[in-house]
């Protein structure tokens, strides 16, 4: 009896087309590619939060409206009570729930380079991706855009504000012209919000078609895996539909809650990220042979002028330092690579390091 599978014959040919994101190992890295926040919480306040996690019940479905984390994040972010809000296991899953609802042969916008995983989901979901090239100083090709959304009528287009990887945060005529020439929803992705000191979150009241979506992961809770959507009632209660039961769990939902009566200590970090990203970057800004772009985010995009992404992605490796080759990425200048703003300490590593870098070549 032959028991043999042929995995070909099933898969969606567009899922062979794709490649699966990839996260390095960084055991042992000084860890400056993804985006988190390096600081931990003050020893006082990580040990009330062991006191609370010793009262969770793992035996126990989670409580599937999450309603305390709710009411505390409502109060921690000043959500209006005539919105909605919607809990994702990060905002991926928010992104995948959106795209999700859509209804057959229907398109997902994006201006380019942007957050790779709004065409990774749509890709997987077998819904059509349209980028739309951003300019050479990566503010948003209104002429483009406006131009796509009338030819394509996409059901979603995603905003990246600030962007990534560009680290910028889009004009705010340019976000409000797209909303008014777009009949479908468009998504105000605010992943870095903490550092740019600007949100569409308490001017979407009446904007139906507006919704505004953020993660805690950058915020210092990477390792909760929560998001959160916020927009017109009508429009949430349709994807609260699809959410699976279940997703945020207890150790979330307890902890997100902790933290949200601590905000002041994530914003006073997040404070602190930001004088260091001024730092790095004046510092990066004096090195020859690269050029660094702006950024209201916690990671900097730089390109190196006459040298190998490769070649210094790989010596930094060595020296115990990771941070993201960007490799080939249309709209993004050849050689790219992206720093994490880290600690202070780690910020001068990095800076040691790459100096005697790009001076050995």
């Amino acid at each position: 009896m032959q028991n043999k599978l042929n995995i070909d014959d099933f898969i969606r040919p567009e899922i062979k087309q794709m490649s699966a994101y990839h996260v390095p190992v960084a055991t042992g890295m000084v860890k400056l590619d993804a985006m988190e926040n390096p600081f931990s919480w003050p020893p006082e306040m990580k040990d009330q939060w062991l006191e609370l996690m010793a009262s969770v019940e793992p035996n126990r479905y989670p409580d599937p409206a999450a309603t305390e984390l709710v009411v505390q994040l409502r109060e921690c972010f000043a959500v209006d009570d005539e919105l909605e809000v919607v809990l994702g296991n990060g905002s991926d899953e928010l992104i995948q729930l959106i795209i999700m609802a859509m209804k057959k042969d229907v398109c997902v916008m994006a201006p380019t380079p942007s957050f790779v995983m709004y065409q990774h989901i749509a890709k997987s979901l077998g819904v059509e991706f349209v980028g739309v090239p951003l300019n050479g100083d990566f503010s948003l090709n209104m002429p483009a855009m406006l131009a796509s959304i009338k030819q394509h009528q996409p059901a979603v287009i995603f905003l990246a504000y600030p962007n990534n990887p560009t680290a910028n945060l889009f004009d705010d005529a340019d976000l409000l012209a797209i909303i008014e020439a777009s009949d479908g929803l468009v998504v105000i992705d605010e992943a870095y919000q903490p550092f740019a000191d600007k949100s569409y979150l308490n001017q979407i009241k009446g904007l139906e078609r507006v919704l505004v979506m953020r993660t805690v992961s950058k915020l210092g809770l990477a390792g909760l895996r929560l998001g959160f959507l916020v927009g017109a009632k009508q429009t949430l209660q349709q994807l609260e539909k699809i959410r699976l039961p279940y997703n945020i769990n207890s150790f979330t939902q307890l902890t997100a809650s902790f933290a949200f009566k601590h905000i002041d200590v994530l914003n006073a970090q997040a404070a602190v990220i930001c004088q260091q990203r001024e730092e790095l970057l004046k510092t990066l800004t004096g090195f020859a042979g690269i050029r660094v772009f702006p950024s209201k985010a916690n990671f900097i995009l730089f390109t190196l002028l006459d040298d190998s992404a490769e070649r210094v992605f790989e010596a930094l490796k060595e020296a115990g330092l990771l941070i993201k080759k960007m490799g080939v990425v249309s709209g993004l200048p050849d050689n790219c690579l992206r720093v994490t703003v880290g600690s202070a300490e780690e910020n001068v590593l990095f800076c040691k390091q790459l100096n005697i870098i790009l001076n050995t070549k």
